[in-house]
C-alpha cells in the first residue's frame, strides 16, 4: 500500500475513536527504518488501548502487517509498529513529558482532508445577484 494511503487509514483509525492532537511526521530523511511517525493522544488508558486495537484491527483489515504493539498492558503509552509507519498513542502528560515532537522535528505532513469529510464551502453571492437584490 502506498504510504499516503497507509498514513491516512491510520489517522482515519484515530478519528474513529475520538483520538486528538493528531500529528504525522515525515521521517524518511532521519531514519532509516519507518518513513513516518503518527503521535496521538487519548484521554484515558481505556481509551489509548481502543486506539491502538483500533489501528491495528483497521490495518490488517487492509493487508497490513502489524509488525509488534507494546505498551498494551498499562496503556499509557502504546506503540503500534507498521514497519514503515510507527504509532505513538498517548496520556496527554506522557506525551507531554515525553516530547517525541521535538525528538522527530516542527515540520508535521499536512494532509488532505477527504473529501466526505469537507464541510461545502459557501460561495458568495455573485455582484450580479447583489446588484439585482439591491
Amino acid at each position: 500500500m502506498d504510504i499516503r494511503k497507509k498514513q491516512r487509514a491510520v489517522v482515519d483509525a484515530l478519528e474513529d475513536i475520538k483520538g486528538h492532537d493528531i500529528v504525522v511526521f515525515n521521517t524518511s530523511d532521519m531514519a532509516s527504518l519507518f518513513e513516518r511517525v503518527i503521535i496521538a493522544s487519548g484521554d484515558s488508558t481505556r481509551q489509548v488501548k481502543a486506539l491502538a486495537d483500533n489501528v491495528a484491527k483497521k490495518l490488517k483489515a487492509l493487508g497490513e502487517r502489524i509488525e509488534g504493539v507494546e505498551g498494551g498492558a498499562n496503556a499509557e503509552w502504546v506503540l503500534v509498529d507498521l514497519g514503515d509507519i510507527v504509532v505513538h498513542i498517548m496520556h496527554p502528560a506522557v506525551r507531554s513529558y515525553y516530547n517525541l515532537e521535538e525528538l522527530w522535528g516542527d515540520k508535521p505532513v499536512r494532509m488532505k482532508a477527504l473529501a466526505a469529510k469537507r464541510a461545502p464551502r459557501k460561495r458568495p453571492a455573485s455582484r450580479s445577484r447583489r446588484a439585482s437584490a439591491a
